[in-house]
C-alpha cells in the first residue's frame, strides 16, 4: 500500500493564500485531511456537477491552466475543498477555495500535466459550510488525464456580437483573433473595424495563403486571398469576386463556404446559389442561414479563370460547403435537391423572413447528404454519396477530412446547416462507413470544426455553457475514438461568440496584424441596409452619411436618406433634397422615381406624382426589390390617379396589381374607391369586402361607406346601411374633421330612424 501525504493549500497564489489565511483565523481552522479521512465518500449528502471538465477528459500538454468550475444547485456551501489524487506513489494535493471554480497556476499546472501524463487522476470536489454543523453538504468527482499528444499549432478564429442582426448592422464590431491554447490570456486581436462582413476562411496545407469571403464594394461575392505575414494587408488588388463566372446571366451570387485547395492553386466555392438568411429571435440562435439552390465553381489563381465543376454543377441540385481531400484530389459537398419558395423573388440571393413561411412558420425539414467528386484538375466526375452521411433521413453537411486522409468528421442534424442547437458530431471512414457519434459532443449545438495539423485534435464551436459560443478541444487517436471534450474558455471574450476556428500551421507569433485597405462608399452603404432591414433608422442615416462623406454621388445612399427623412423622420424638405439629388445623378433610376412619386403625392402635388410613379413603373425589371415589387408600383399609381380624380385610369393600373396578386388588399380597396364613380355598387362591395378580409387595417375611407351605406339604402336594407355610415363616422372622428363629422353624425340619425320599426317612430 503507497502512503500519502495531504497539503492543504498547496500552490496557492501569494495573494490568495494570505486571504484564506484571514479567513481562517476569523474562523475556526478547516482541516482538509481531517475531513477527507473522515469521508469515505458514501455517506449522505448532495451531489456536486463538475461542469468542466468532464469526466474523462483529456487535456493536450501545450494548454494554459484551464478552469475547473462545478454546481450543487440550493445548498449553502461557502468553501469547497478539492482533493487531486494520482496513480503515482507521490503525494495528494489539496486546494481550498471559497467559489465554485478553481484555476490552477502555471507551476502547479505543470506539476498536474506531468503526473496525469497518460495517467488520469481523480478530482474530487466537497462542499461545506464553515458556520454551520461540521461535515461535508456536497461531493462530486470527475477523472482527466493529459495527453502525451502536442496540439502544435495555433488557431484562427473569428469573434461575433450577439444577436447576429446586430453584427449585421454593425461588422466593425466582428473581429478575428490569432494564438496559441497556451496563452494565459486572449491571444490578440490581429483584425478589426472592418466596415464589411467577412465570413468564412480557410488556409493551404502551408498556409502560405488567407483565403477569406468579404463583402466588397457592391458585391457580397467578393473573395480576398493574400500572403501571410506578420504585417499582412488586405488590399483591392487581392480581391475577386464570384460574380465573375458567367457574368452575362446577370445574376448576383453570394459565394458560400469558400475553400482554398491544399496546395493554394484553386479555390472552390458555390456561386449562382440563394439561400435564406433570417435574424431570428433571442441570442443563441439568432440566424437561420442555408442555401436553397447553387453549383460549385472552380477559380484557379494561376490561370484567374473561373469555370463551373462537372459533376458538382447541376442545376436541379444546391451544391454547397465543400472541403478537399489532403490530397486535393477529391471534393466532399453538401447535395440536396434545390427548391423554389412559394414566395418566389428569383432576383434575391438572401431570402428573408418574408419569403420562408413555409420553413420558419409551417415546419417545412431541408436536409442534405454528403457527396464525393474527383476533382481531376477541375474536370470533375460522376458524384458518388457518401455512405453513412447520405440518404439517413438527417441533415448531414461541413465535412472536413483528417490531416492524413482517413477520417472525415461531420456534422448531423435534424434539418438544415450551420448553427443547429441539435448539431453533432460524427465519424466515417474517408471511404465512407457506419457513421459514430463522437464522445465530445456536447449538450447544444457542436459545428465549425477544424484538425490539427498532425490529426490528434479537434477544435470546434459549441454552445454548451453560453448562449455565446466556445471553442472545445477533443483529442482523436489512431482507432478515431474521440475525449470528452474541454472547453478553451480563455480564448474568447464573454461577450462575443467564437466561431469558425482553424488550426494554422505556422508559429503562433507568424501574424501579429492584418490591415484592410478596401474601405469604400459601398462598405458604408451595406452597413445602413443592415440597419434599414432592422428598422433601426438612426443607424442606418449614420452610415448612409459616411459613404457619401466618402462619395457625395451615391445614388442608393441618397435614395435611402430620402426616403428615411421623408416617411420617417418627417424632415420632408431634407428628404425631398436627397431624393432629387438621387435623380439628378441617376435621372432613369426607377426606384428614385417611385419614391420621388410617393413623397410628393403626400405633399398633394398630384400632376408631378404621377408623371414620377409612371415613369417608375416604365423602368423597373421585374423583381428588382422587394420593396419595389410590380404590384406595389401599380398600386401607387392607382393611387396616385385615383387622388387626382382620373379614375377610369386608376381603375386600369389597380386591376393590374391584382391581376399579379390577386391578395392585395390595398389594390382591393383601391379599386373599391376607383369604382364608386362606374355605377357598380357590386362591385365596389365585393373589393372592400376582399380587402378587409385580407387586411382589415387598410380600411380608412369614410367616403368609401357612406357610398356603400348609400347603395343598402336604396335597396332598403336599412341595417346594413347604418354599420356603414357608423363606421364613415369613426374614420371621419379619426380626421378631426369637424365639419365631416357633422355631416356623418346626422346621416347615421338619419340610418337609426330608418331601422327602428315604424310603430316605434
Amino acid at each position: 500500500m503507497r502512503m500519502r501525504r495531504n497539503h492543504v493549500l498547496a500552490a496557492l497564489p501569494l495573494v490568495g493564500l494570505a486571504l484564506v489565511l484571514v479567513f481562517f483565523v476569523r474562523r475556526p481552522a478547516l482541516d482538509v485531511q481531517t475531513l477527507f479521512s473522515a469521508d469515505p465518500g458514501q455517506g449522505p449528502c448532495s451531489p456536486v456537477t463538475v461542469v468542466h471538465p468532464p469526466d474523462g477528459a483529456l487535456f493536450p500538454p501545450d494548454i494554459a491552466p484551464p478552469t475547473f468550475h462545478w454546481s450543487a444547485e440550493g445548498l449553502t456551501c461557502d468553501t469547497w475543498a478539492i482533493r487531486l489524487r494520482f496513480q503515482d506513489d507521490q503525494n495528494d494535493i489539496d486546494i481550498l477555495v471559497r467559489e465554485p471554480r478553481w484555476v490552477p497556476d502555471r507551476p502547479l499546472w505543470e506539476t498536474i500535466k506531468r503526473r496525469t501524463l497518460e495517467e488520469p487522476a481523480e478530482m474530487i470536489v466537497v462542499g461545506v459550510n464553515r458556520s454551520g454543523p461540521t461535515g461535508i453538504l456536497a461531493r462530486g468527482r470527475v477523472s482527466f488525464a493529459t495527453s502525451s499528444d502536442e496540439v502544435g499549432a495555433p488557431l484562427f478564429y473569428r469573434e461575433v456580437n450577439l444577436p447576429f442582426v446586430e453584427a449585421v448592422k454593425d461588422p466593425t464590431k466582428i473581429r478575428w483573433r490569432f494564438g496559441s491554447i497556451s496563452s494565459e490570456t486572449v491571444p490578440s486581436v490581429v483584425l478589426e473595424n472592418v466596415p464589411v462582413c467577412g465570413n468564412c476562411h480557410s488556409f493551404p496545407r502551408d498556409a502560405g495563403v488567407l483565403a477569406m469571403d468579404v463583402d466588397y464594394a457592391n458585391s457580397k461575392g467578393s473573395y480576398v486571398m493574400t500572403p501571410v505575414a506578420e504585417e499582412m494587408t488586405l488590399a483591392t488588388s487581392d480581391i475577386i469576386t464570384w460574380n465573375d463566372y458567367r457574368k452575362e446571366d446577370g445574376e448576383q451570387t453570394f459565394g458560400l463556404l469558400s475553400q482554398i485547395s491544399p496546395d493554394g492553386r484553386y479555390v472552390v466555392s458555390t456561386v449562382k446559389d440563394r439561400s435564406v438568411f433570417v435574424a431570428t429571435p433571442g441570442l443563441a440562435f439568432s440566424q437561420l442561414f442555408f442555401p436553397i439552390k447553387g453549383i460549385l465553381c472552380i477559380y484557379d489563381r494561376q490561370t484567374g479563370q473561373f469555370s463551373a465543376l462537372p459533376g458538382a454543377d447541376d442545376p436541379r441540385y444546391v451544391q454547397s460547403n465543400p472541403t478537399w481531400s489532403p490530397d486535393g484530389k477529391h471534393i466532399v459537398f453538401a447535395r440536396s435537391e434545390a427548391y423554389s419558395l412559394r414566395a418566389d423573388d428569383k432576383s434575391k440571393v438572401l431570402l428573408g423572413r418574408e419569403d420562408c413561411a413555409e420553413f420558419l412558420d409551417e415546419g417545412k425539414l431541408f436536409l442534405y447528404d454528403l457527396y464525393r467528386i474527383a476533382f481531376n484538375d477541375g474536370k470533375g466526375g460522376a458524384p458518388e454519396p457518401i455512405r453513412g452521411a447520405s440518404g439517413d433521413g438527417m441533415s448531414n453537411y461541413f465535412a472536413r477530412y483528417s490531416p492524413d486522409g482517413r477520417w472525415i468528421v461531420f456534422c448531423k442534424a435534424r434539418s438544415f446547416m450551420l448553427l443547429q442547437p441539435d448539431s453533432q458530431l460524427y465519424i466515417i471512414p474517408a471511404e465512407g462507413g457506419e457513421p459514430r457519434k463522437l464522445r465530445c459532443n456536447t449538450a447544444r449545438m457542436n459545428s465549425w470544426h477544424s484538425w490539427s495539423p498532425n490529426g490528434r485534435w479537434l477544435v470546434f464551436s459549441s454552445k454548451a455553457h453560453s448562449d455565446y459560443t466556445q471553442l472545445f478541444l477533443t483529442h482523436i487517436d489512431e482507432a478515431g475514438q474521440s475525449s470528452p471534450a474541454v472547453c478553451l474558455s480563455r480564448l474568447t471574450a464573454p461577450d462575443r461568440a467564437a466561431n469558425i476556428p482553424e488550426f494554422v500551421n505556422v508559429s503562433p507569433v507568424a501574424i501579429r496584424k492584418i490591415h484592410e485597405q478596401f474601405l469604400n462608399d459601398y462598405s458604408f452603404v451595406r452597413a445602413g441596409d443592415a440597419f434599414f432591414r432592422a428598422q433601426d433608422t438612426d443607424g442606418a442615416i449614420r452610415e448612409y452619411r459616411k459613404a457619401l462623406e466618402l462619395n457625395p454621388k451615391n445614388v442608393w445612399a441618397h435614395r435611402r436618406l430620402g426616403f428615411l427623412f421623408f416617411n420617417v423622420k418627417e424632415q420632408y424638405d431634407e428628404g425631398l433634397k436627397h431624393l432629387r439629388t438621387a435623380l439628378e445623378l441617376e435621372p432613369r433610376d426607377p426606384r428614385t422615381h417611385h419614391d420621388l412619386g410617393m413623397a410628393l403625392l403626400y405633399r398633394g402635388q398630384l400632376d408631378a406624382a404621377t408623371a414620377h410613379l409612371a415613369e417608375a413603373i416604365r423602368g423597373m425589371p421585374k423583381g428588382l426589390d422587394s420593396q419595389y415589387d410590380p404590384v406595389r408600383m401599380r398600386h401607387s399609381l392607382g393611387q396616385a390617379l385615383l387622388a387626382q380624380g382620373r379614375s377610369p385610369e386608376a381603375r386600369h393600373w389597380l386591376s393590374e396589381a391584382l391581376i399579379l396578386d390577386p391578395n392585395c388588399a390595398e389594390a382591393h380597396y383601391g379599386l373599391a374607391l376607383a369604382l364608386t364613380d362606374a355605377e357598380k355598387p357590386e362591385d365596389v362591395i365585393a373589393h372592400y369586402t376582399a380587402a378587409v378580409r385580407l387586411n382589415p387595417r387598410v380600411d380608412n375611407s369614410p367616403a368609401l361607406h357612406d357610398y356603400i351605406s348609400g347603395f343598402y339604402l336604396s335597396r332598403r336594407a336599412f341595417q346594413p346601411a347604418l354599420v356603414h355610415e357608423t363606421r364613415a363616422l369613426e374614420l371621419a372622428r379619426m380626421t378631426g374633421d369637424a365639419l365631416l363629422i357633422r355631416t356623418f353624425e346626422e346621416r347615421v340619425q338619419i340610418c337609426r330612424q330608418l331601422v327602428q320599426p315604424a310603430g316605434a317612430r
